[in-house]
């Protein structure tokens, strides 16, 4: 291009979602993905991420829109489930179809 200015193109890259870059992000999308929704501890331990680590990812996906949270009780224990948002979902699969776009030119 020239004039120093970059143009929107036609390029699968444009339909990643910039959220979806971090590597937790993604796995913990992924994991959500296939089911209608997850406890808490069964997603860290299949990204095998700490508490921590989980709930931070979490918020960012939750502000976005793409992750819904719903804490509850199963007898006396406090349980946090997880789901992906319609937009979730979209978005997820908008991201994967480019990078397969990409991978595959």
């Amino acid at each position: 291009m020239t004039g120093g200015g970059e143009k929107r193109g036609v390029h699968p890259r444009h339909d990643l979602a910039p959220l979806l870059n971090a590597p937790v992000r993604l796995s913990v999308v992924a994991a959500l993905a296939p089911l209608d929704k997850a406890e808490f501890g069964f997603v860290r331990d299949v990204v095998e991420v700490s508490d921590s680590v989980l709930s931070k990812q979490v918020s960012a996906l939750e502000e976005a829109g793409w992750v819904a949270v719903r804490k509850g009780r199963v007898g006396r224990r406090p349980r946090t489930w997880l789901s992906l948002t319609a937009e979730g979902r979209a978005v997820y699969a908008r991201h994967l179809a480019a990078l397969r776009a990409i991978a595959l030119g």
